[in-house]
């Protein structure tokens, strides 16, 4: 069902909220403040057709227009038709660049032999903007001077109009999946949902998937509002717009520009001003609505928020075509680059992300899966789906041909009109091989509840399903994941499964024999074979099987609560603490103790106690942090227990229990869970005894861990007998980006701009030490420059997203562009000056007359056309750079719009029933 009939539509669409929210109609009209406007009206349809060297796409195929491209252009107006509607089409190149009038098209649509408005994009020429105006007198050249006379205004429109569009095929695409697979299978939401957000970059609330399989649906489509954002804010943009600040939901509002293709960038500032923008064109004859294109059937379905008016001031609709620019191809990649697939699999599907685009738009197209074998070349059809978390592979083109080990395959496709090439996949085939259980789970199935083992081979990348059968001869599916190239993880039902022997059945794609594993599953009820703690420690070891049902330990009076239960090599372990710690002090190595288990269920049962010898304790007494002066990072830490990964540690430490340190003695410094971990040593150069009861150790985080680890650190000594210490913590570890400069408007109100790189490590920024109003950065953000607030006393304050809970502070002091020139008063007739005038260039010219029209912008126009300057320079980035940009602040009084447009070359029109004005 597509998500634009009105079946799928709810009463109270809001399936482009974010685009209403982008729009921000809300935010500069009190009645809109009282009620914003969804997108759910429905418009009209435009049929337009995009040729390039022989090629022609229908425009929803065409992310980027380059010049030369010939555009035909078709309003679907139904054959009852009343009123008659003008068809405008106009080139812009740039906010502070007027276009020529001969950029201008127009056809009348009710004319009988319309056929369509064939357009031809200009060198020079940045965007492009369709128009529908109602006939009437004068409209034509109302339009033109409109556009003309605030370029800025439309092309901030324009792409503010281009990248709603966008955030809205990714929502419709999300809750067009929630609903068909909840008509289909709802069962299925739970594991298809985190796939679609992955692809899609939209979020979700993870607690409607604890719902019951019938109310997950209306869950994870409630909040449509806040669907789209990716930056973790529970308050949805539109209640946003009634509460923050104008300036803050302009960094937060959207974070779309094409080119990131998903990944949010807080920079556009001109979302919360469209309303404000178009309105200010209000005339008595018109008044200007956007237009948000839906992709259909290969054409834009407008959606409109606002009844069009055929009384004056009657309504144009404004609609933005894809900017005039270089093709940027999606930056798609594997979600596991090492990991191999099998070939053979009738549902392969090969896992990417980074690009919602691919699954939200048909901008790619023709993709395919090329590969060789067997001295054959082979091109397999893919479909990106986002349910699915990325590209299904159609396999019947291998006709039989079993790929290699580790045969690399690459997607190809084109972009737009552009061929790319995209990631690499290793695939292989399936083969016969023998599967046994993991070491450790010889012994380790229970019959009474559910049971996890391992199952090993050379490669399980083949798998199709996993089944056991147990003594009674019943049959079960199992539920498996892949753990390991080579290894499954099996979940086992074994609730109400019949202690003795369990054949476990693995099927492979391509192979028609199943493989048995023969095992046992045993009946057994709780046992508790010892409790081991060590002199001097508040924490011991339970051992034994079934410890899931102890609630608590006793010895000596001090009661032990469990802590989380692990399996090992058959046997259960369970940690126990006390919070009776001079109870537990009192016991001494060697004393022989007994100990009352209870129950869950009540009862009661003994266990024997050890304590071990005590074991090797340490204290930090000092530590000193040694930075990289040449790092240049520009971020003043203001925690003292933050530790640059380009900086070293010393850390001083005095021996406790034994109170002298041996040489054989190490320190283990790692990660809170593990991951990465390092061993300080005298042998090795980085432990350094001071006396025998003090030692100095050395730390390089980059060279022990390398670039992924970060967080809080521990340590802990390990001794000659390789016995353990307390963990014990030591610092934090922060990864720092590099920042360069930090540039800003005069315009308070406007966000500044923050160069770097490795930007990415950033969480947060806030104008203030308070972290007032703060702006989230995306997940991966791959940029170098990102928008941040207006330092309110001249500094920028951050939270790393390896420590978000320091506020620390950029070093770094904004540079402050100069103020824009005032508005020009109101010109006075052409008169020959006595003195020299003062050109636009600055420099004196006698002979130059000042113009005798009177400057009609206003000082508010001026404002929003610099800003949308400011704007544009960011979106448009890659189609600006070959052409420099005239200064925001040059006064259009003095501009003289005839010399541009004699020098600029016309484009060309085959309207079958107009020609250029």
């Amino acid at each position: 069902m597509s998500p634009s009939s009105p079946q799928f539509r709810p009463a109270r669409l809001r399936t482009a909220v974010l685009a209403a929210a982008a729009f921000a109609f809300a935010c500069f009209s009190a009645r809109l403040l009282a009620d914003p406007a969804p997108f759910d009206l429905q418009g009209p349809r435009l049929e337009i057709k995009v040729t390039r060297g022989g090629m022609s796409l229908p425009i929803t195929q065409v992310p980027n227009l380059a010049v030369g491209d010939r555009i035909w252009i078709h309003p679907d107006f139904p054959l009852s038709q009343a009123a008659h509607y003008l068809l405008i089409a106009a080139f812009l190149r740039g906010s502070t660049n007027p276009p020529p009038e001969n950029w201008f098209f127009k056809a009348e649509t009710w004319d009988k032999k319309f056929t369509g408005l064939n357009i031809t994009v200009p060198e020079g020429a940045q965007q492009v903007i369709v128009f529908l105006a109602p006939e009437t007198g004068g409209d034509y050249k109302t339009l033109i001077g409109a556009v003309r006379g605030r370029p800025g205004s439309f092309v901030r429109a324009s792409q503010d109009l281009n990248q709603a569009s966008l955030d809205r095929t990714r929502l419709d695409t999300y809750l067009a999946a929630v609903h068909e697979i909840n008509s289909t299978d709802p069962t299925k939401l739970k594991a298809a949902t985190p796939l679609l957000a992955r692809s899609l970059s939209v979020q979700f609330d993870d607690k409607c998937l604890q719902e019951q399989p019938d109310l997950q649906a209306s869950c994870l489509t409630a909040k449509q509002d806040s669907l789209i954002l990716d930056d973790g804010h529970s308050q949805s943009i539109v209640s946003a717009l009634t509460t923050g600040s104008v300036g803050d939901l302009a960094l937060e509002a959207s974070y779309t520009p094409q080119a990131n293709y998903g990944y949010y960038s807080p920079y556009i500032s001109s979302v919360v001003d469209i309303a404000h923008i178009l309105d200010s064109f209000h005339t008595a004859q018109y008044q200007y609505i956007p237009g948000l294109a839906s992709f259909r059937d290969g054409a834009y379905e407008l959606k409109l928020n606002a009844p069009p008016s055929f009384h004056n001031p009657k309504s144009v609709i404004v609609v933005a075509l894809p900017p005039v620019e270089g093709s940027q191809p999606p930056p798609l990649h594997p979600i596991d680059e090492k990991q191999a697939f099998c070939a053979e699999k009738k549902d392969l599907v090969l896992p990417v992300d980074g690009a919602p685009l691919v699954f939200s738009t048909p901008y790619a197209h023709n993709l395919k899966l090329h590969l060789e074998s067997d001295g054959k070349s082979f091109d397999l059809p893919l479909v990106p789906d986002a349910a699915k978390g990325g590209f299904r592979v159609d396999t019947k083109s291998l006709g039989g041909t079993v790929p290699g080990p580790n045969t690399e395959a690459s997607v190809k496709g084109i972009w737009g009109f552009s061929p790319f090439d995209g990631p690499k996949f290793h695939l292989q085939g399936a083969r016969e091989q023998k599967w046994e259980l993991a070491s450790t789970d010889q012994n380790a199935l229970v019959v009474g509840r559910d049971d996890t083992i391992h199952l090993e081979a050379l490669d399980a990348s083949c798998v199709d399903s996993v089944e056991f059968k147990d003594a009674g001869g019943k049959e079960s599916k199992a539920d498996w994941k892949l753990s390991k190239p080579n290894q499954l993880e099996v979940k086992l039902a074994l609730k109400d499964a019949k202690p003795g022997e369990l054949t476990l059945i693995v099927k492979q794609a391509g192979l028609e024999k199943p493989e048995p594993i023969l095992t046992k599953a045993y009946a057994e009820a709780g046992h508790l074979d010892s409790f081991t703690i060590h002199a001097g420690d508040p924490n011991g070891l339970l051992k034994g099987s079934r410890l899931d049902e102890v609630a608590s330990l006793t010895v000596k009076g001090a009661k032990f609560e469990p802590g989380s239960l692990s399996s090992a090599e058959g046997s259960d372990e369970l940690p126990m603490l006390t919070k009776d710690t001079k109870t537990a002090s009192d016991f001494t190595a060697g004393q022989s103790l007994d100990a009352t288990a209870t129950l869950k269920d009540g009862r009661t049962q003994s266990v024997s106690v050890t304590v071990d010898s005590a074991r090797p304790r340490i204290a930090l007494i000092g530590k000193n942090i040694e930075s990289d002066n040449s790092a240049n990072d520009n971020i003043q830490l203001a925690n003292q227990d933050e530790l640059p990964q380009n900086s070293k540690l010393v850390f001083s430490i005095k021996a406790q229990s034994p109170n002298s340190f041996k040489r054989e003695d190490k320190i283990e410094v790692a990660t809170e869970d593990n991951s990465y971990s390092t061993v300080l040593s005298m042998g090795e150069g980085t432990l350094t005894l001071q006396d025998a009861s003090t030692a100095l150790a050395t730390l390089d985080p980059a060279k022990a861990f390398g670039g992924s680890a970060f967080g809080p650190l521990r340590f802990r000594i390990v001794d000659a007998n390789g016995d353990k210490g307390d963990w014990q913590p030591l610092a934090t570890l922060v990864r720092l980006p590099q920042f360069k400069t930090l540039n800003c408007p005069s315009d308070t109100t406007q966000p500044c701009k923050l160069s770097g790189s490795n930007l990415f490590l950033v969480g947060s920024v806030a104008g203030s030490q308070q972290f007032d109003h703060p702006v989230q950065v995306p997940d991966g953000f791959p940029g170098n420059v990102l928008p941040v607030p207006h330092p309110a006393g001249g500094q920028l304050f951050v939270k790393l997203r390896d420590d978000p809970s320091v506020v620390n502070q950029v070093t770094l002091t904004a540079v402050v562009a100069p103020a824009p020139a005032p508005a020009a008063a109101p010109a006075q007739p052409a008169v020959t000056p006595v003195n020299p005038v003062i050109a636009p260039d600055g420099k004196p010219r006698p002979d130059y007359t000042r113009p005798s029209t009177p400057n009609t912008t206003t000082s508010n126009s001026s404002s929003s056309t610099d800003n949308s300057t400011n704007s544009s320079s960011t979106t448009q980035s890659n189609s600006q750079s070959a052409q420099p940009q005239a200064s925001s602040t040059h006064s259009p009084s003095v501009a003289d719009p005839s010399s541009s447009s004699s020098e600029t070359p016309a484009a060309t029109t085959t309207a079958s029933t107009a020609s250029p004005q």
